[in-house]
């Protein structure tokens, strides 16, 4: 594994109780979220992956409203934390870009601030990778910050990390999506909620997988 996928796995293994303990319950303080997790999760019959799925907070969400779901991230300290916190759901550590699903095999995939720490030039492959495992219409639902900086972190919260957060512009991302297959359904965007997160803007968008598989 790269470099970059070491230090990123290395400092949330380090922040990961403290990450639990500020974020876990996140969800209840964002009703623009909330609702769409239950539109998607609506329209998504079968196995959803909460991709980045940190202490899992979405796949909660997801599972207390009844689907079927599982939670993927890199960090093996995330998972422990996921599991701990919510024993009911599946959660396993991998690579986004080499997804331990088969093709096909997932109804949708929630990526909520999980491509942030791929660099621009690495989207379009982890897209591909998020199209191989949908089935024929399967949904993603992507959300990110807006803007075309890279914020850096050596610290953070007492631990020393070595952490870049990407921001991207919605059409670039809305381009990466077309360029991989997908077809973006709804935009969504919203100025930050005051005094419990990062005070950025924030875009989700919801695309669909093609309906016939690709041949390759």
């Amino acid at each position: 594994m790269p470099d970059e996928d070491d230090t990123t796995r290395a400092s949330y293994n380090r922040v990961a109780g403290e990450y639990a303990q500020r974020f876990g319950d996140e969800l209840a303080h964002k009703p623009l979220e909330r609702g769409l997790l239950d539109a998607f999760a609506a329209n998504a019959t079968g196995l959803i992956c909460d991709l980045g799925c940190g202490p899992g907070q979405a796949a909660a969400y997801l599972h207390a409203g009844g689907a079927e779901v599982v939670g993927v991230d890199l960090s093996e300290a995330m998972i422990a934390q996921a599991r701990r916190l919510h024993p009911a759901i599946r959660f396993m550590q991998a690579d986004m870009r080499a997804l331990p699903f088969a093709d096909a095999s997932l109804a949708g995939v929630v990526a909520l601030y999980s491509l942030i720490h791929l660099p621009p030039i690495e989207i379009p492959a982890a897209l591909l990778e998020l199209r191989r495992a949908l089935r024929p219409g399967g949904a993603l639902l992507v959300g990110f910050h807006i803007g075309d900086e890279t914020r850096h972190l050596d610290e953070w919260w007492g631990e020393a990390v070595n952490l870049d957060f990407h921001f991207f512009t919605t059409q670039a991302m809305l381009g990466w999506l077309t360029a991989a297959g997908f077809t973006p359904r709804e935009l969504t965007q919203r100025e930050p909620y005051p005094d419990i997160e990062v005070q950025t803007q924030r875009a989700y968008v919801l695309a669909s997988a093609p309906s016939a598989p690709s041949a390759r």
